[in-house]
């Protein structure tokens, strides 16, 4: 976490935009919060909804990954995604909504899909925190392995798609989620590539859900088994599993939940520390 100096106009204005989070928060986390730095890799149906919470949250810097443009077919879960943004790059639209939320959040947009060689480049040392909402097993891996070995804190979202019950979400370390196959795929993938252990928790959150998948049929029926032939394992515009904001969303609430609620207990342990060294001085 790197200090940022505000000027007096920008802490009246932030006092009035975030008033509400400092009576739930206290002050003095609330300006943790203003000189925080998340990194949002993927901004689509969970992604935009988690740099959406961030920025409402106070957050004071974020920085948002991604290579897609809106497309017609996000618009059922998507918080950027309207007739007026169809075609324009996602971390473009979402950073002008951030900016729109709060003028003097730093934003960072970063046109790119993440793969391990990239990761140094795109993600900065100094990030606090770290939010996975992509889909890809193999680049999900990278950067939770990446993010692991330079004590970056990460946190993980499981699928979101073919689920309606958003009650069933919860959080669990990676190694010990059900019910959810990309999270185990994930898992496999960091055990046999990245050397995580096989015994015990790897020390990663993942946001995942406990509901039975609900698969799309050739014949427009859903149904609770998975077709025969090569079905849908991921979410996606063309095809693959239906989604819906309820859902996708509330992933990316919890995310932030818990991307706070680790905040939080880091501040109060630099509290607990500069008090502890105030008293031995």
């Amino acid at each position: 976490m790197v200090g940022k100096v505000f000027s007096e106009q920008a802490d009246q204005d932030y006092q009035l935009r975030f008033g509400g989070t400092r009576r739930l928060y206290g002050e003095g986390l609330t300006a943790y919060f203003r000189q925080a730095h998340v990194v949002v890799v993927g901004i689509g149906g969970v992604g935009s909804w988690v740099a959406e919470a961030l920025a409402r949250s106070a957050i004071g810097e974020i920085t948002l990954i991604d290579l897609d443009d809106i497309c017609i077919s996000n618009i059922n879960r998507q918080i950027h995604a309207t007739d007026q943004t169809i075609g324009q790059m996602k971390v473009e639209v979402m950073a002008d909504r951030i900016k729109a939320i709060n003028p003097y959040c730093q934003v960072h947009q970063r046109a790119a899909f993440i793969q391990a060689a990239n990761l140094a480049e795109l993600i900065d040392d100094n990030a606090d925190y770290v939010v996975d909402a992509i889909d890809n097993v193999r680049d999900k891996a990278a950067l939770i392995a990446w993010c692991k070995r330079r004590k970056i804190p990460v946190i993980t979202l499981g699928g979101a798609g073919g689920q309606v019950d958003p009650t069933q979400i919860c959080i669990a370390d990676l190694t010990r989620t059900s019910q959810d196959p990309l999270a185990a795929k994930l898992r496999s993938v960091l055990r046999r590539h990245h050397g995580f252990s096989k015994t015990d928790k790897f020390g990663i959150d993942c946001v995942y859900s406990t509901e039975q998948l609900r698969y799309p049929q050739a014949d427009g029926s859903v149904c609770h088994r998975k077709p025969e032939t090569d079905g849908p394992s991921r979410l996606d515009c063309a095809g693959g599993f239906g989604a819906a904001t309820c859902v996708t969303a509330t992933f990316g609430f919890v995310a932030v939940s818990r991307v706070l609620k680790k905040m939080e207990a880091r501040y109060l342990r630099q509290q607990e520390q500069a008090q502890s060294t105030e008293v031995n001085r």
